[in-house]
């Protein structure tokens, strides 16, 4: 009976755990807080000196994928400067586990513990669950989905010890070639953005998780990777209030934890030469704080960034952020002669008192907003089981068919017939496809081709006789890449090979790529039918089959406007 119990209580504090993911909607929010008295907050901060008060705004960069000397240097960064938080990268959840317990207990005020997780820490955990991408996201037309996403990805942020997502991205992106945030946005209506943003970070409060809207005031018109260089928005006060801003005004308005600030040239706002938007005042305060009221906690991006290294290399950038108005400095370059900088500066009176006290206050209380006041070991029992359970899975499935959106055809375009003979093609890949194997299930007449991102165009020409053979053709799109990009990287043999197939009534296309991709790829508006899938999953690849077989109803809208053809909202 007792071995019972033991094998029991891991999956009744699952449950539990599932079934209380909203407890924390009923307790004021991190932004109420601020506005009372907390004893915790205030017998801490008496305990630090300047040095580890001005610490206490500084989080560095920590991995578990970089061995055991990387991890040491981290641990002796806490130890003897005593950060106030940590940002993990790319590791295993195991290993973090055991890492967050390892660096806590040398950390003399709980440490907080961040991650960039705008699709869950599958965006940076092996082993783990990915969401769908934001853009994807954006064609889902019911919200209430996106708020239990994230519901459940506060979960998996807390069972591994974490209590800071650097989500949502809440850009607009209206430049298809964007190349840092893109597929990363809800897309390109303010709108959708707002609505979406509000949705993921209401389920992740809700559920006991600080969140991040990223990167203001707008990052979505750019075509500089600002991790390489300073970019430039050059555009007017009265664009930038009215689209860029919007959607970080309607998060403000509901109550988020957290901005981000971007590192951007904007000369509308701040005409200082090559001077970030993270280290100016202008926008940091007067426009996020003064004008939109932001009270939570301000956030730089990563200081490490070439956007801002290039101009403010030395502990000089983390001091002009400081100045700026942000409450946490995100991955300085060098934390200790950073810390050094702005303890002088607070000593020199450069910051009146009261200020300062108040940014070091603010990251104490989202401390203790988010429980590190009673502060508990990871465990690492059922790990692996708690972060790929079934209720996650599932909801991955649900928020793929629902994304899926129909730009052309109808019922009888799409399914053909089931006994005439069938090629079903997957394109940019090297061995067959979920697609693939799912739609042939429902073709039993139906053969399997596979074409590389360059196959050799005389090979593509006898593929096209030996369709001729075939009376339905299904076509799957494939990117592979890590990050899809808005043109796929197919040879131009392969690009016009996909022409050739959509001129035939009976060649039914799905994209399982950026939906941006369907620009560069002229003619495919031909096809019999057109379906965007917006990435390449294995979820999303059923979903497609659903929708091809009848099983599914598509409801998607299409997030970004493609072309004429296809803008902003189609979907039929």
């Amino acid at each position: 009976m007792r071995r019972l119990k033991k094998k029991l209580l891991p999956v009744l504090l699952l449950i539990f755990n599932l079934f209380n993911l909203d407890a924390f909607a009923q307790q004021d929010n991190y932004i109420q807080i601020l506005s009372h008295q907390n004893h915790w907050v205030d017998s801490v901060y008496k305990t630090l000196n300047r040095r580890q008060k001005v610490a206490q705004l500084f989080f560095v960069r920590a991995h578990t994928n970089r061995g055991l000397a990387y991890e040491d240097s981290v641990a002796k960064v806490i130890k003897s400067q005593q950060v106030g938080g940590l940002v993990f990268f790319q590791g295993g959840p195991v290993r973090q586990a055991d890492l967050i317990n390892r660096y806590q207990k040398i950390s003399n005020v709980p440490l907080l513990i961040a991650m960039d997780g705008e699709w869950g820490v599958g965006m940076r955990l092996d082993s783990t669950i990915s969401y769908p991408y934001q853009m994807t996201l954006g064609a889902i037309q019911d919200n209430s989905l996106i708020y239990k996403m994230g519901q459940q990805v506060a979960y998996d942020f807390k069972r591994l010890g974490m209590q800071m997502n650097f989500g949502p991205d809440m850009d607009v992106n209206n430049n298809p070639n964007n190349p840092v945030i893109n597929y990363r946005s809800f897309g390109d209506n303010k709108y959708n953005v707002a609505k979406k943003g509000i949705a993921y970070f209401k389920g992740m409060q809700n559920a006991g998780l600080l969140t991040t809207a990223k990167h203001f005031p707008g990052h979505g018109d750019t075509n500089v990777d600002s991790h390489l260089d300073l970019p430039l928005l050059p555009f007017s006060v009265e664009r930038l209030d009215s689209l860029e801003e919007y959607p970080f005004r309607e998060a403000v308005k509901a109550g988020i934890a957290g901005v981000m600030i971007a590192h951007m040239s904007i000369p509308a706002l701040d005409s200082t030469k090559n001077q970030p938007s993270t280290l100016s005042k202008k926008i940091v305060t007067r426009v996020l704080k003064n004008e939109l009221g932001f009270k939570g906690l301000i956030v730089s991006d990563a200081m490490e960034m070439k956007a801002v290294t290039k101009y403010y290399p030395d502990g000089e950038a983390e001091l002009k952020a400081f100045l700026a108005g942000n409450d946490i400095i995100e991955l300085s370059g060098d934390s200790k002669k950073a810390i050094q900088k702005i303890r002088r500066a607070v000593r020199r009176g450069d910051i009146p008192d009261e200020q300062f006290e108040a940014k070091v206050k603010k990251v104490l209380a989202a401390k203790y907003w988010s429980g590190l006041n009673n502060l508990h070991e990871v465990s690492t029992e059922h790990l692996f089981a708690d972060l790929n359970r079934p209720a996650a899975r599932e909801l991955v499935q649900q928020l793929s068919d629902a994304a899926v959106t129909l730009l052309k055809g109808n019922a009888q375009t799409l399914e053909l017939n089931p006994i005439q003979k069938t090629a079903i093609i997957s394109i940019g890949v090297d061995k067959e496809t979920v697609f693939q194997t799912e739609l042939a299930k429902w073709y039993n007449n139906s053969t399997l081709f596979t074409i590389n991102k360059s196959t050799p165009v005389a090979e593509l020409n006898r593929m096209l006789e030996t369709l001729k053979d075939y009376g339905q053709v299904y076509v799957g799109i494939h990117d592979t890449r890590a990050r899809p990009q808005s043109k796929l990287d197919y040879s131009n043999g392969v690009k016009e090979f996909i022409t050739a197939l959509a001129e035939h009534n009976n060649t039914v296309i799905s994209v399982f790529a950026n939906p941006y991709t369907i620009a560069g790829l002229p003619g495919i508006e031909k096809s019999g039918a057109l379906i965007a899938c917006y990435q390449m999953s294995d979820e999303l690849q059923r979903a497609a089959v659903k929708v091809i077989t009848r099983q599914l109803k598509p409801t998607g809208k299409l997030s970004v406007s493609v072309n004429v053809y296809f803008p902003n909202g189609a979907g039929l």
